[in-house]
C-alpha cells in the first residue's frame, strides 16, 4: 500500500513542477494537442461507425429476433469503442511522446536538473533516438495487448464483464501508461526496454498508483492534454527513485561456501618427499 501511496505522490509532484515552471509546461503541451486532434478525430469516427461494424461483424444474427439482434449489436458497437478508447488512452502516450520527443527529452532533462543532477545521455542522432522509442513503444504496446484482448473479449460474459473486466482493465491500461512515461528518463540512463519492464514488475504498486489515476484522469477529454507535461515531469522523479535507487544497492554477499577462505586457514605448503 505504501508503493500505491508513492505512486501518486510522484504524480502530484511532478504535476505541481509543470504547474510550477510555466515556460517549461507550456513546452509540453503543444506534442499533447497534436496528438489529442489526431485521436479526437479517430475516436469520433469509430463512434460514427461502430454500428456498421458491428452489423458487418455479426452476419449470424440477421435472422435473429428484432431485440436479441439489436442488444447483441448494440453491445458489440459499446464494447468496441470501449476497446477504441483503451487502445487510445494506451497509445496516446506514445505517440504524444514520438511527436514531441524533443520537447518531452528536454523537460525530463530539468525536471532531473532541479532535483540535483541528471544522466548525460547518449550522443547517439536524434533520428536513431527516435526510431529506437517508435521500436520500445511497439514492444510495450505488444505486451499491452497481449492483456487488453482476453479482456475484450471477457467483457461479454455477462456480470464479470461489466464488473471485474473493467478494474483489471484499468489496471493494465495504468502499468503500460507508465512504462511509456518512465521511457523518456530510462532511455536517457540507456536502460533497454526488457529491463524498464523488470524494474516496473518489481514495483509493480508503485507504477499502479503512478499510473491508474493518470488513465481515469486521461478519460475525460482534453484532460490528457492538459496533465501531459506534469505525467513526464512524475515520470522523470519516479526514474530516479526506481532505476536508480536499483542500480546503487549493494550487491549481495557470496553465501559461505563461495567465499574464498582467510590466508590464515589455508594449509601450509608443506615440502613434499625428497625425490631419489
Amino acid at each position: 500500500m505504501s508503493d500505491l501511496g508513492a505512486g501518486l505522490r510522484y504524480l502530484g509532484r511532478g504535476q505541481r513542477w509543470a504547474f510550477g515552471h510555466g515556460r517549461w509546461y507550456g513546452f509540453g503541451l503543444l506534442p499533447a494537442l497534436v496528438a489529442f486532434v489526431l485521436y479526437a478525430a479517430a475516436l469520433t469516427a469509430l463512434a460514427y461507425g461502430a454500428d456498421d461494424i458491428a452489423a458487418w461483424a455479426t452476419p449470424f444474427a440477421d435472422d435473429w429476433s428484432d431485440f436479441w439482434r439489436d442488444a447483441l449489436r448494440v453491445t458489440f458497437a459499446a464494447l468496441l469503442w470501449a476497446a477504441g478508447l483503451a487502445l487510445a488512452v494506451l497509445t496516446f502516450t506514445a505517440v504524444t511522446l514520438l511527436v514531441g520527443d524533443p520537447f518531452y527529452e528536454k523537460l525530463s532533462e530539468e525536471v532531473e536538473k532541479s532535483e540535483g543532477g541528471c544522466p548525460p545521455g547518449s550522443d547517439a542522432p536524434w533520428w536513431r533516438q527516435l526510431w529506437r522509442s517508435l521500436l520500445d513503444s511497439l514492444y510495450v504496446l505488444g505486451r499491452a495487448l497481449l492483456f487488453t484482448v482476453p479482456l475484450f473479449v471477457l467483457g461479454f460474459v455477462p456480470v464479470l464483464g461489466q464488473t471485474v473486466v473493467p478494474v483489471l482493465g484499468f489496471c493494465v491500461s495504468g502499468y503500460f501508461l507508465a512504462a511509456e512515461l518512465t521511457s523518456v528518463a530510462m532511455q536517457r540512463r540507456e536502460i533497454p526496454v526488457r529491463e524498464r519492464l523488470a524494474l516496473l514488475r518489481e514495483r509493480r504498486s508503485l507504477a499502479l498508483g503512478f499510473g491508474v489515476p493518470l488513465v481515469l484522469c486521461f478519460l475525460v477529454p482534453f484532460v490528457a492534454v492538459l496533465l501531459m507535461p506534469g505525467a513526464v515531469a512524475g515520470a522523470a522523479l519516479l526514474v530516479r527513485d526506481v532505476a536508480d535507487g536499483h542500480r546503487d544497492a549493494p550487491a549481495a554477499v557470496p553465501p559461505p561456501a563461495q567465499q574464498a577462505s582467510p590466508a590464515h586457514l589455508s594449509p601450509p605448503n608443506l615440502p613434499g618427499p625428497p625425490r631419489r
